[in-house]
């Protein structure tokens, strides 16, 4: 186990918050948090559009800087793609299966499969374009 998921199973246990929604998350029905890995198949891998998955933690800088940038683009996305929000805190065993050793890391999964990854905060060109090339190809 690496550094990132020691804390991150630290702060779960420590009970920390979940990341509060934005305003476009609560507007729109295509953005959505996973509660469990049951949750991650049934939304995210089950899928029949392509799902855009923020693997993010509470006490990541970066991640509370990407999270709002994401659903703002996300919800032009509504009946086109999915965004999916996963805290590593509460769901540290999907982030291991998925090999998430930093955070923010933001995956593209369409037919079940991982099309795409960034890891870290990008401009917002890059996340657009990002987006776009998993989602509309």
């Amino acid at each position: 186990m690496n550094f990132s998921m020691k804390v991150a199973l630290r702060s779960f246990k420590s009970g920390q918050a979940i990341r509060q929604f934005s305003l476009a998350s609560r507007l729109n029905t295509n953005i959505f948090n996973v509660q469990d890995e049951n949750d991650f198949k049934k939304r995210v891998l089950e899928n029949s559009k392509p799902v855009i998955v923020d693997f993010h933690a509470v006490w990541c800088g970066p991640c509370k800087i990407l999270g709002p940038r994401l659903e703002k683009l996300m919800s032009t996305y509504e009946g086109k793609a999915d965004f999916a929000k996963v805290d590593i805190d509460q769901l540290s065993e999907l982030a291991m299966e998925y090999n998430i050793s930093s955070v923010p890391t933001v995956m593209a999964i369409k037919n079940g499969k991982p099309t795409g990854k960034f890891i870290g905060l990008l401009d917002e060109d890059r996340i657009k374009k990002f987006v776009k090339e998993n989602v509309e190809n």
